[in-house]
């Protein structure tokens, strides 16, 4: 999820640990901890998109990192703050750091809970950024944070948002199921033969939801609101996997196709290549477009190395994008 939510997420559950005993500053620890995690951000700025994608929500997002660095923070923290409690300060940071990836669990991209097993757990049930998430979160919090902290309204208002935030991940859940038999019930419907189909919702929304289907020529891609009244329309993606020929026994390439699960297409554009990730959509409603959201150039360098980069993405295509969403959400 994004810094913001993930912030907030850590300062209630941090809260819900220490609160009793430190009052804000239990909310303050939490909104680091909180935060920590995503450091591998930083990391993976100093190497190669591709090694950077791999180490993204890996190590800093796994049960083992929670495990092995809340005792070092809390012991770290102990030793300046007055409240001296090693134990309390360590679970303060084990649960945080825990449920950080455990929240990221719910997106498209996955944590590798499990590290160093390459395994990641995806549940796609809701995007990065959701404000049916986050806003009531916050204002829970906010209205917690301005009671004393032996207050039982304090006590009230910060589990009201841990409640809330959860009953939604619960909710996407169950979006993700009706929306999927309604997929599943087109493709039916239009005799189209799949080998496999993958959901997931839409920027800043749980109504609006869209389809990955692979068939044996390519992929479908469809989307369908909970406001709809029409039929779904699926619109083809050649694979294009010939194109890529040449580079199929590269390390690299290899890496990159494991890294999409398989979900990828090539396109070109002025004589150039480009790998597309189709878990994450498309940047525009355009039944004709190509411009998706994780695209990346590969080319081989002077030294014959494979290099991917990934195709910048300005303020112009998120805003654009955000208003063909509008419209699509209210029904077709």
């Amino acid at each position: 999820m994004d810094s913001l939510t993930q912030i907030v997420l850590g300062a209630a559950v941090a809260e819900a640990v220490l609160g009793k005993k430190i009052g804000n500053k239990a909310m303050l620890y939490g909104a680091i901890a909180g935060t920590i995690p995503d450091l591998d951000v930083f990391v993976g700025s100093f190497t190669d998109t591709v090694t950077a994608l791999e180490m993204h929500r890996g190590f800093t997002h796994s049960i083992l990192f929670s495990i092995l660095f809340a005792p070092v923070f809390g012991w770290l923290v102990s030793r300046y703050e007055s409240y001296k409690n090693v134990k309390g300060w360590s679970w303060l940071f084990f649960w945080c750091f825990l449920t950080h990836p455990l929240l990221d669990a719910f997106t498209t991209w996955g944590t590798q809970l499990f590290w160093p097993f390459n395994t990641r757990v995806a549940f796609k049930s809701i995007f990065v950024i959701d404000p049916l998430y986050t806003v009531p979160f916050i204002l829970f919090l906010i209205l917690a944070m301005f009671q004393k902290r032996t207050s039982k309204k304090r006590h009230f208002y910060n589990n009201m948002g841990l409640i809330l935030s959860t009953s939604y991940l619960a909710i996407t859940l169950l979006l993700k199921w009706i929306t999927y038999t309604k997929f599943e019930a087109a493709l039916s419907e239009q005799n189209i033969a799949y080998t496999q189909m993958d959901t997931r919702p839409t920027p800043m929304n749980t109504i609006l939801w869209s389809a990955n289907v692979e068939t044996k020529s390519g992929f479908l891609i469809g989307s369908y609101s909970l406001f709809d009244s029409q039929p779904i329309v699926f619109n083809m993606y050649p694979k294009n996997h010939e194109l890529i020929a040449n580079f199929t026994a590269n390390d690299k390439m290899q890496r990159m196709i494991n890294i999409s699960k398989g979900w990828y297409c090539i396109t070109t554009k002025n004589n150039e290549l480009y790998f597309n990730d189709l878990r994450f959509g498309l940047l525009s409603m355009d039944p004709a477009a190509q411009d998706f959201v994780f695209q990346y150039k590969f080319e081989t360098n002077n030294n014959g190395v494979l290099q991917f980069t990934e195709t910048e993405k300005g303020r112009g295509d998120a805003e654009k994008l955000l208003g063909e969403l509008w419209r699509r959400i209210k029904g077709n």
